[in-house]
């Protein structure tokens, strides 16, 4: 009995190190972003008092708020059909490749090993609509009369992002789905071909179930990751032009930066937290059906 109760507590003693950086990093800024939500924080006045859902109200009937939703939405939206659209090609396309598929994929790789910031400088610096190599190749090239403004037209710029996410997004997909490709059994391919299913027979009824758990989770965590995203598009248009490119995140930073109303901020995100976590409801709900299909 002895022994097992010093095996409980050794078996805490171990976790407890990672509870610890769990309750620091994760579960005190969600509660302490809940409390401040329904306060009048600021960032410079040192006194704030309780107010309870007067800045969910504040928030909800801010013209500007739903305008940033939806700008996310399709933000999101877009970056994710042509992250999926894109890796997905190129982890089918290597996966047939009999030579050098490790040279193709090192280097189909590289926009994702970037840092952001380093990623939307390059890009601020190709599509710069005075000295940008692009916007002067098209000019030379006669598909333009004048330099095209991809990061300050209106009409051009989320477009443009949407691209550059695309671009720095897609070879994370794809690494993901190719190595999923990879745990198929070839012998279900070679069955296949001997009672004549043709490519799109083998896609549909091999490739596809033994993927769709893989590339489930990889929406997930993106639709997450592209929703939350800030620093590519704030490094990049700031949000600008005419809050073209104004998302929920940067819509909560220049709530809490610019007008100091953290209370008001924090009321942003949690309004993002419920609607990430009810989409991750959604995805989970539909991943768990499919497991269940498969026993």
């Amino acid at each position: 009995m002895k022994k097992k109760r010093n095996y409980d507590y050794a078996r805490w003693i171990f976790v407890l190190p990672a509870l610890l950086i769990v309750g620091i990093l994760l579960i005190y800024p969600i509660f302490s972003s809940l409390y401040y939500s329904m306060t009048t924080k600021h960032l410079i006045k040192a006194s704030y008092k309780f107010v309870g859902l007067n800045n969910y109200k504040d928030i909800l009937s801010d013209a500007k708020f739903y305008k940033a939703f939806l700008t996310s939405i399709l933000w999101t939206a877009g970056s994710l059909a042509g992250q999926l659209l894109i890796g997905f090609s190129a982890a089918l396309a290597i996966n047939r490749v009999k030579i050098g598929k490790g040279v193709y994929r090192t280097l189909l790789i590289i926009p994702w090993a970037f840092p952001s910031i380093v990623i939307a400088l390059s890009w601020k610096w190709i599509l710069n609509g005075v000295s940008g190599f692009v916007p002067n190749l098209l000019v030379e090239m006669g598909l333009c009369s004048e330099l095209p403004q991809f990061l300050s037209d209106s009409r051009l710029v989320f477009f443009t992002l949407i691209f550059i996410n695309v671009w720095f997004g897609a070879p994370m997909i794809m690494v993901n789905v190719l190595s999923a490709l990879q745990t198929i059994p070839q012998d279900q391919y070679e069955a296949a071909q001997i009672d004549g299913a043709s490519r799109v027979q083998q896609f549909r009824h091999i490739t596809m179930p033994h993927i769709k758990i893989v590339v489930g989770l990889l929406v997930v965590l993106r639709t997450i990751w592209i929703f939350n995203n800030f620093d590519l598009i704030y490094l990049i248009t700031g949000g600008g032009p005419a809050n073209a490119t104004t998302t929920v995140p940067i819509y909560a930073y220049n709530m809490g930066w610019g007008t100091k109303l953290l209370g008001k901020s924090s009321a942003v995100t949690m309004l993002l937290l419920a609607f990430l976590l009810f989409v991750c409801v959604i995805y989970f709900t539909v991943i768990s059906k499919w497991e269940k299909e498969d026993k």
